[in-house]
């Protein structure tokens, strides 16, 4: 019966992205009254959940790229000899248990995952492609919940943003006193969990010196900087690199 697996032998070589994305998050989600159209509690345990992929799922992630439900993680080293059906289901399955158990949530809730096969070259192309998406994401957010506000239902809120390009939403929610460039950083931009590099003071008592060592550790960026930028640029290759 081994033979009637399907995909069992299917490999990906790295590097790869691997996308995982919240499931019906905007109706799980509404029940336990986050605040909208950002709440730093959801936030911040989506990031604490990545952080915790990073030091206790025992794979290694060079970099990880997340904002509203999504977490974009760059492998360079993958486990499990690459197979597709592990990776497409360890990593989604252990982010929907982390975050569940950060957030105390009494109910499930699920994320699924695709692989996202890519060259050196194509990783921060990649990286903007997502930012501009997070962008996308903040600008509808904020003009679908500002219209939620004044009393339209949901129908009628949609069918408001329905047609409208960034321009138009910026003035509709100017018009109402919200600056967007005035919101928080990581709504714009999204949140960065990388390994950074430290260095460490010691004492060798067999030869009687002073060492210094280099040590590892996961940070949370909050405040990135727009990746198609010079300073954007930059920031990914020290990350990845």
């Amino acid at each position: 019966m081994k033979r009637r697996e399907i995909y069992a032998n299917l490999r990906c070589a790295p590097p790869v992205i691997i996308r995982v994305d919240g499931r019906n998050f905007k109706n799980t989600l509404s029940r336990f009254n986050f605040e909208k159209p950002y709440d730093k509690r959801f936030a911040s345990a989506m990031a604490d959940s990545v952080e915790l992929f990073f030091k206790k799922s025992g794979m290694s992630p060079v970099f990880a790229y997340t904002f509203s439900d999504e977490i974009n993680f760059l492998f360079t080293d993958t486990a499990f000899n690459e197979r597709v059906e592990k990776l497409d289901s360890i990593i989604p399955s252990y982010i929907s248990s982390a975050l569940t158990i950060l957030l105390g949530l009494d109910e499930p809730i699920s994320f699924d995952s695709r692989i996202v096969p890519l060259n050196n070259d194509q990783i921060i192309e990649y990286l903007i492609w997502r930012q501009r998406e997070a962008w996308r994401n903040c600008v509808s957010s904020y003009g679908y919940y500002t219209l939620r506000s004044e009393g339209l239902n949901e129908s009628e809120a949609a069918s408001q943003m329905k047609g409208k390009n960034v321009s138009n939403v910026h003035e509709l929610l100017f018009e109402r006193g919200i600056n967007l460039a005035k919101t928080h950083a990581w709504q714009r931009r999204g949140i960065v969990i990388h390994k950074e590099e430290y260095e460490i003071s010691g004492f060798n008592p067999v030869e009687n010196v002073e060492t210094e060592s280099i040590r590892t550790k996961v940070v949370q960026n909050w405040d990135v900087p727009i990746f198609n930028s010079d300073e954007g640029n930059a920031f990914l290759n020290d990350c990845i690199n």
